[in-house]
């Protein structure tokens, strides 16, 4: 009897790499074999061929981090200086922006897409994708320097296991970041990384669209429901126990679940939606931007999501939590110790800048959140958290832009 051929997925990536390994190899022999060639034909002339090709290089995984990388296109075309920008979407918001000095390419998703990037040539590419040179995306040889640009202001440490450890800089929002990326490089003999302060260039985009919003002075009381994904997230772990007395109050609510949760638990939501087809108050919101929704929220109800510091920082308005026990060992930050997980500056924070929903008073939420008070602690604790984890507002994509161009000229 046949069966059918199965590979692990850490065999699968071993081969891909050993695949990848060889291609890049032939590759630059054969590179290396025309260059000589040309030289040799050339006298001499064609030397300059043997040069990096791009000097500034940008990958984006999907249309969802256009807002992130938006403000540094802009001013790299403000600026007239030109800059490839790689995305792994067909049908990415750059190729509709009539830019000049940015060059677009799509090269596909997946192991496409890493197999481009594995033979880039260029003096500093800059990514927000994790996990460089630990599975398939691999550090190419004709790449200078990699930086790794923040997507939120919360702890640089809640990546998975290794997320930025092969990276030779990383953009952050704050400085407080910088303190366990520093701790981590220690523990685990890395070499340190070049740490630069930017801000946050997706807040500081969303900053000015929420500007042009209408403010709609009498809309229904509204509560935002957005949480993490997961098993220990909102949604999963609650579902109806918190949705059913949400409904019951009558007031207008908006379900924003996380993008990862359509493609990982969409049996579970496709099983919510079905359950509350006929709740005339309660909505779901997939729109790529959040921003919406934020401006629609008078409350917040979230778990452990990043989604809470947008809603804070752009809005100031109070914010609910669940707090629930999370798996650290898949996250970095799990190798700082566990009593410095309990520090972790967005856990530590959240307390500060939120109230706690426990979930014996799901059932009498309605009341608790009528009592929930907005007080001056809470507002002195949302300015504080914003000056520490979303710095030089506004100015994010001119400072990326004045980093990338710098190491591009080196």
């Amino acid at each position: 009897m046949l069966y059918p051929l199965y590979i692990d997925p850490g065999t699968g990536s071993m081969l891909f790499s050993i695949v990848i390994g060889a291609a890049a190899t032939l590759y630059f022999l054969a590179r290396a074999l025309i260059i000589k060639m040309k030289v040799f034909f050339s006298g001499g002339r064609a030397a300059a061929l043997a040069g990096i090709a791009h000097p500034c290089v940008i990958y984006s995984e999907g249309r969802q981090y256009w807002n992130l990388f938006k403000p540094v296109l802009d001013e790299f075309e403000k600026r007239r200086t030109e800059l490839l920008f790689l995305t792994s979407a067909e049908d990415d918001p750059v190729f509709e922006t009539g830019y000049l000095f940015i060059k677009a390419e799509f090269i596909g998703e997946g192991n496409k897409a890493f197999a481009h990037l594995n033979m880039l040539q260029a003096e500093v590419v800059l990514m927000t994708t994790p996990g460089l040179h630990v599975y398939q995306l691999k550090r190419s040889k004709m790449v200078k320097h990699y930086a790794h640009v923040l997507h939120a202001p919360s702890d640089a440490t809640m990546y998975r296991l290794f997320g930025i450890d092969y990276f030779d800089s990383i953009l952050l929002s704050g400085d407080y970041q910088a303190k366990d990326i520093r701790t981590l490089e220690k523990l685990r003999d890395l070499p340190e990384k070049q740490l630069v302060t930017v801000g946050c260039p997706y807040l500081d985009v969303y900053a000015e669209k929420m500007k042009q919003i209408p403010k709609d002075e009498k809309h229904p009381f509204t509560v935002l429901v957005a949480p993490s994904w997961g098993a220990s997230a909102l949604l999963s772990r609650y579902g109806a126990k918190l949705l059913d007395p949400l409904v019951k109050t009558g007031w207008h609510i908006i379900i924003r679940p996380n993008p990862q949760s359509k493609k990982s638990e969409s049996a579970m939501l496709e099983a919510l939606a079905e359950k509350y087809k006929d709740a005339r108050n309660l909505v779901w919101d997939y729109e790529r931007e959040n921003i919406y929704s934020l401006v629609k929220a008078d409350i917040m109800i979230s778990d452990f999501s990043g989604i809470i510091y947008d809603y804070t920082f752009l809005c100031d308005k109070p914010v609910m939590y669940v707090k629930q026990g999370m798996d650290m060992s898949v996250y970095d930050a799990d190798d700082l110790g566990e009593n410095a997980v309990d520090e972790l500056w967005q856990f530590k924070t959240l307390g500060e800048i939120g109230i706690e929903l426990k979930e014996e008073f799901f059932e009498t939420i309605g009341d608790v959140i009528k009592n929930a008070s907005d007080n001056a602690d809470l507002k002195a604790a949302r300015k504080k958290a914003k000056e520490t984890a979303w710095q030089h507002q506004g100015e994010a994509g001119k400072r990326i832009a004045d980093f990338m161009i710098a190491k591009g000229d080196q």
